[in-house]
């Protein structure tokens, strides 16, 4: 079966496990997926996430889900840009999520990066998601 939204779908995951209080999760591997995990775990969100194969041969992400004092370090993840309804954004648009305790994905042609980093580059482009 077909995945219209791989990323949602990853976010996703991620929410129900928290939710759940697992101490990591699986998601199908692609670039774009460990691209935005990278921001998550620069920003402190996640503890980490390492490439594994599965016996069928399929690559997924192991993510490791982060607690403080057992409540989950992510509160909100929402998906902003969907296959249905891009958002854009300039440099001097980007959102900052919560007066800057949160963070913005940001898919740039500079590669994905957090909100901070796209407007200290200068570059604006696809409002990935949202953390706080």
């Amino acid at each position: 079966m077909s995945m219209n939204d791989p990323l949602g779908d990853m976010l996703t995951r991620i929410r129900n496990a928290q939710l759940r209080g697992k101490s990591s999760v699986r998601s199908p591997a692609s670039k774009l997926r460990a691209w935005v995990l990278d921001v998550l775990a620069g920003e402190g969100y996640i503890r980490g996430y390492e490439r594994v194969t599965t016996s069928e041969g399929h690559e997924e992400l192991e993510i490791a889900l982060k607690y403080a004092s057992g409540e989950p370090a992510i509160r909100e993840l929402k998906r902003v840009s969907k296959p249905g309804r891009r958002v854009y954004a300039g440099v001097k648009d980007i959102p900052s999520v919560r007066n800057g305790l949160g963070v913005s994905v940001v898919s740039t042609p500079k590669g994905v990066m957090s909100d901070a980093a796209a407007r200290a580059a200068n570059v604006g482009g696809e409002v990935l998601c949202r953390v706080f």
